[in-house]
């Protein structure tokens, strides 16, 4: 019996490490501290993880050396990570702001095709989440740290209109404006004139 718990112990760790998450190195950040005999560095590494369909997490890690630095910070990521929802698995639902401090940002939905327009931090959180189509714009703070922040911010306030119907006690239909009805109203219009 204690056999069988040990390998299901293995094989669950196992499960965990399988590459399911791709992670990207954001900031690596060397910090010294200085001491009687001279100075001692340290290295501060920021890592995005995701998988690529809708999860992503960010996680910061301080250690004597870079790996070991990058190793705590992917830790951390994949203990963060949030669920977000893509619209056609491509885009964002609905335009967002998101703050953190002197932070903000702004991302917007966009049609197939436009691509991730995002800077540094931003682009990275992009890519981890899986996101296709995207405009974005930091204002205020250029730290790394403050703009992926503010994207979880951000990204935390989407809502999919699924979620809305739910909590409004609606069809999702009664909730997303008609496509059809648009281009019809239009045509009298132009009739008349």
């Amino acid at each position: 019996m204690a056999e069988r718990d040990n390998n299901r112990g293995g094989n669950r760790r196992n499960r965990d490490e399988t590459p399911e998450f791709a992670d990207r190195l954001v900031a690596i950040n060397r910090v010294s501290k200085t001491v009687k005999g001279g100075k001692r560095f340290g290295f501060a590494a920021l890592v995005v993880v995701g998988d690529q369909k809708g999860r992503v997490g960010f996680g910061k890690g301080k250690a004597k050396e870079v790996p070991e630095a990058i190793r705590k910070a992917t830790e951390q990521a994949k203990r963060q990570m949030i669920r977000v929802a893509l619209r056609d698995g491509r885009t964002l639902h609905h335009d967002i702001e998101g703050r953190h401090g002197a932070g903000k940002v702004v991302m917007r939905t966009a049609p197939v095709g436009t691509g991730i327009i995002a800077g540094g931090p931003m682009r990275a959180v992009f890519e981890m989440l899986g996101v296709q189509d995207v405009v974005s714009k930091s204002i205020g703070s250029q730290n790394p740290y403050n703009m992926i922040r503010a994207t979880m911010n951000g990204l935390t306030k989407e809502q999919s209109p699924r979620n809305v119907a739910q909590r409004r006690g609606k069809k999702v239909a009664d909730i997303l404006p008609k496509r059809d009805e648009a281009p019809a109203a239009e045509a009298p219009a132009e009739a008349d004139a």
